[in-house]
């Protein structure tokens, strides 16, 4: 069962050109498309009087201009984001020692840079020497910013705590 070499080809030859017709059409479709996403502010030549390589410049140039704007947004978000540091950092001078004091508890907030550090272990040591213990100790690190929260709580109900007197040491500690 041999089949004519002649045939075969002719066949072959039809689906090439069937191939290659919706080829074409298919990348007719795709250039519409990218013409019609092009802005009429952006265009050089009328729609109707363009040719596809006039309308790949122009969206190669389009592009471009998008590129560019794009820089010109991120370069203005980095000034942006770096003046909002600038004023944070004015507005909340670091380190921050918050102490509050509610019956035998005693909640510490201290927010220091990160360039600012400071020996944990030693502020433990100053609520221990104070006649506290502590419950519950955390930290977290936002932006350039270090927030530690410590809950402590009195040893003694009798002697209590002088919210004051720790708040003085921690501020001469961290400073």
């Amino acid at each position: 069962m041999m089949k004519s070499r002649s045939g075969g080809g002719a066949n072959c030859k039809v689906e090439r050109k069937t191939a290659e017709k919706y080829r074409r059409m298919h990348m007719k479709s795709l250039c519409d498309k990218l013409s019609s996403i092009i802005p009429k502010e952006h265009r050089t030549i009328a729609k109707d009087v363009l040719t596809q390589q006039d309308n790949f410049d122009q969206a190669t140039s389009y592009i471009k201009t998008l590129r560019e704007r794009i820089e010109r947004l991120k370069q203005r978000k980095l000034m942006q984001t770096s003046r909002v540091r600038n004023d944070m950092t004015m507005r909340f001078p670091s380190p921050i020692v918050e102490v509050r004091h509610q019956d035998l508890n005693l909640e510490i907030l201290l927010i220091s840079d990160l360039n600012k550090r400071f020996m944990f272990r030693e502020v433990v040591n100053v609520i221990e020497e104070e006649g506290a213990e502590v419950v519950n100790a955390s930290f977290s690190i936002v932006g350039d910013k270090i927030y530690h929260t410590i809950h402590s709580q009195a040893v003694s109900s009798r002697i209590g705590l002088e919210a004051s007197r720790v708040y003085k040491r921690l501020k001469d500690l961290i400073n």
